[in-house]
């Protein structure tokens, strides 16, 4: 197939809701020009990249944007977790790194005579 061939039945494919063609014998035959097409598109439905703002003023954030332990993303302003409602346990994150790097070492116990 030539590229233009394959861009002309990529475009026209991508506005069928079905990427598999049916031929006459009953059988099933897959386009051959969509295989790599999923990874080109972009995780954006209109194509644009995705906005980035402030989980706490919705303020663009661009490339300064700070992630939290949380999983959302903030301002300069609401970066720490005392300026937002932030829902990571601090306190049991603390716990699990001590009990990880401090084991409980016990000494076998002494048989009197």
């Amino acid at each position: 197939m030539s590229k233009e061939k394959c861009f002309n039945t990529t475009t026209a494919a991508s506005t069928a809701t079905a990427s598999v063609v049916a031929t006459a014998g009953g059988g099933v035959k897959q386009n051959t020009c969509l295989f790599g097409e999923k990874s080109r598109r972009s995780s954006s439905v209109f194509g644009f990249p995705p906005v980035n703002r402030c989980s706490g003023c919705r303020k663009k954030v661009g490339l300064t944007g700070f992630r939290c332990r949380c999983g959302e993303l903030f301002c300069s302003e609401h970066r720490y977790s005392d300026r937002h409602d932030c829902s990571y346990d601090y306190k049991a994150a603390g716990r699990e790194a001590i009990e990880k790097e401090n084991p409980v070492v016990k000494a076998a116990k002494i048989i009197r005579i």
